[in-house]
């Protein structure tokens, strides 16, 4: 699959090494597509987005102009004639992909099993650390990303296929989330539950 994006798109945003491998990015660019950009755009409209590519990954020339401005960004006037400028997809993936970068460039794994880098001149960044990194990496990415959602939502007319869908936006959110809630007894409310049994009733 065509990516949307290369090492040179992310060196507009953030300050890789030039020594990084192009072909080591591009992995990390196309799990970002898969896993972060596939369900913020629905099926539909991504892989109609990727049909609009040339071969070398760029928008063809007669790519119509909103996908140009989905991917690339632009300014409008909104219902109210307030002027909207969104940065477009290519903010939101590059930052997906350098999230991902970090978190797997801190471990390299060995025939023992997973290892954090060490290095000669220099202290490598605690794990701690680099959890915090990546957390920051995609909540900047979600910001570039809200501003697509309006722009989607204010051009649906011209995006049909895509819907707004509240479980990917906190789906995609950077930290831990909460995926169900426990309703076992021992979280009823008060006026549901026997006040004379005591925590140490439940423990074996």
């Amino acid at each position: 699959m065509l990516n949307l994006i290369t090492l040179a798109t992310l060196q507009r945003y953030e300050d890789i090494a030039a020594n990084v491998k192009p072909e080591r990015i591009k992995v990390f660019i196309q799990k970002a597509q898969e896993l972060d950009l596939k369900p913020f755009l629905g099926y539909i409209l991504f892989y109609d987005l990727i049909k609009q590519l040339d071969i070398d990954g760029t928008l063809k020339d007669d790519a119509p102009q909103h996908y140009k401005d989905l991917l690339n960004g632009s300014e409008y006037l909104d219902e109210q004639g307030h002027i909207v400028l969104h940065q477009g997809l290519l903010p939101v993936l590059s930052y997906f992909a350098f999230a991902r970068f970090i978190e797997a460039d801190a471990v390299h794994y060995t025939a023992t099993g997973p290892v954090t880098k060490r290095y000669d001149n220099a202290d490598a960044v605690p794990m701690k650390d680099i959890v915090k990194l990546v957390q920051q990496q995609r909540s900047t990415a979600n910001a570039y990303a809200n501003e697509v959602e309006r722009f989607l939502l204010d051009h649906h007319e011209q995006f049909p296929v895509w819907h707004y869908n509240r479980r990917n936006k906190s789906a995609r959110q950077a930290g831990p989330r909460i995926r169900s809630v426990d309703i076992s007894d021992l979280n009823y409310p008060a006026d549901n539950f026997d006040l004379n049994q005591f925590l140490t009733d439940y423990l074996i």
